[in-house]
């Protein structure tokens, strides 16, 4: 079946791809131009539309219900608002001189051609399987998308015994490990990396490391995983390094994720140096005014680097979404960029990041002072204050604030948005200081946390 472009007025938007940057852009795009004028199709190929893939870990760990709960917009809601959404149907191809896209309906097999006067990419990112024997063996999962969350559940549901491994320590992998811990899973982690949480210096990174490992997480660093192996079942029996074996009933791959760029790469679309898609403000792919892309399948501007990077986070994505779809629709809206702001925990211990990295500002040239703080959640003499470690970077000769780093217990992680404004407003770590922050005893020092580690930086930088 040969779907051709609407004649007259009315304009046509695919869709390629049903979360969070997808639909927030058909959505958008239908809130700007009712159906007479813009027809809307979009392509799902999973089972489910505009969900939290956040979420996931804490599904799994049973804090709170899925897929359901998950789900901001099923797809009845999406056609009850003039969006033409066709589930388990997967886009196989895109002809850009053409200007239409290849479908296959994965439950029939059938496949047609649709044709777009406008074009949305958000096809999302794929969590990294690593190239070696038993990667795709029976009880090994990656965690992306709800269907990888209620494939991961299945699999927790009908295994006997209670040994699992996370491959890797980055965001998913403590979050997973912390899922498995609630769910009375005697847990290992293998990293790769000398501490867990990449995304962080080392010396951050092991104050992560030395909590798992209280909450009684197995953690297993400068080790990288050469095979899995299996029973006759074809199903995981352990993992192996080159020096050691880990029994394991269930594996999660926790070693991050890359721009799912396939079709793109095959049209001839512009990608970065990480895979993603490139964009110009108003996140159009570069050198073509027709098409748009966003969410985790595209490369971001990087403000205090300068440079672009991949970040995968349904924030941006939502955001994306809006841009594009007011673009679509005859408006105009920019995404200027990011600080690479995170937030995670594992259990009861909070870890944040944003800005640069000691390594991130040496490898764009800029000298630095790092500062490394201890500091209390609230006034120590208040009931329930716990410790709090704060590191900031800021450059040497200027001041300007590069990246903080914290780790703490409660009230510790959403101190790193004081940081975020900052470094998004081009401060130094000296116009920090004068911040106006909320305060009383139950919820800050007199010198909140992150100032006294600007207050440290300033001391730094001028003697520096």
């Amino acid at each position: 079946m040969n779907m051709s472009r609407t004649q007259g007025t009315r304009e046509r938007l695919v869709v390629i791809g049903g979360d969070a940057a997808g639909m927030s852009a058909a959505s958008q795009a239908r809130r700007m131009k009712g159906p007479e004028e813009l027809e809307i199709v979009a392509f799902e190929r999973g089972h489910f539309t505009s969900y939290s893939a956040c979420g996931i870990p804490y599904w799994v760990g049973g804090d709170v219900d899925g897929p359901d709960g998950l789900i901001a917009r099923t797809p009845e809601e999406h056609r009850d608002r003039g969006i033409d959404l066709r589930m388990r149907t997967e886009v196989t191809e895109i002809d850009v001189d053409g200007r239409r896209v290849r479908a296959r309906d994965l439950d029939s097999g059938a496949e047609y051609w649709t044709s777009y006067d406008k074009l949305v990419i958000a096809t999302g990112a794929r969590p990294i399987r690593p190239d070696m024997p038993g990667a795709d063996a029976l009880g090994v999962h990656g965690v992306q998308t709800l269907d990888d969350g209620q494939a991961l559940i299945d699999t927790l549901a009908h295994t006997r015994g209670r040994r699992a491994v996370v491959v890797g320590a980055g965001y998913i992998g403590v979050e997973m490990a912390e899922a498995l811990i609630n769910r009375d899973y005697e847990v290992t982690v293998v990293n790769r990396g000398s501490e867990p949480m990449s995304t962080l210096d080392p010396d951050m990174g092991r104050l992560v490391h030395e909590a798992m490992e209280g909450l009684g997480i197995t953690m297993v660093n400068d080790a990288a995983v050469t095979k899995v192996l299996t029973d006759g079942d074809g199903r995981v029996r352990a993992v192996a390094t080159e020096d050691a074996e880990y029994p394991a009933d269930v594996v999660v791959l926790g070693i991050g994720v890359r721009p799912e760029t396939t079709l793109a790469k095959a049209a001839g679309l512009p990608l970065g140096a990480h895979g993603g898609l490139l964009t110009d403000l108003a996140m159009r792919v570069r050198g073509h005014e027709n098409i748009w892309a966003g969410g985790d399948c595209v490369e971001v501007l990087d403000l205090v680097s300068g440079q672009e990077r991949h970040i995968a986070l349904g924030t941006h994505a939502n955001k994306h979404g809006q841009v594009i779809g007011t673009g679509v629709g005859g408006g105009y809206a920019t995404f200027p960029g990011v600080v690479g702001t995170a937030v995670s925990k594992v259990c009861d211990l909070e870890i944040a990041r944003t800005g640069l990295r000691e390594k991130d500002a040496r490898r764009v040239g800029l000298q630095f002072v790092s500062v490394t703080i201890e500091s209390t959640s609230r006034a120590g003499y208040y009931p329930g204050a716990s410790p709090m470690t704060v590191k900031m970077l800021a450059e040497r000769r200027t001041g300007r604030l590069l990246g903080v780093q914290i780790v703490g217990r409660e009230g510790a992680g959403k101190r790193v948005d004081i940081a975020a404004v900052a470094l998004t407003a081009g401060m130094t770590v000296e116009r920090m200081t004068a911040l106006d922050l909320g305060y009383a005893p139950p919820f800050s020092p007199v010198w909140d946390p992150v100032l006294v580690a600007a207050r440290k930086a300033v001391a730094k930088v001028r003697g520096s």
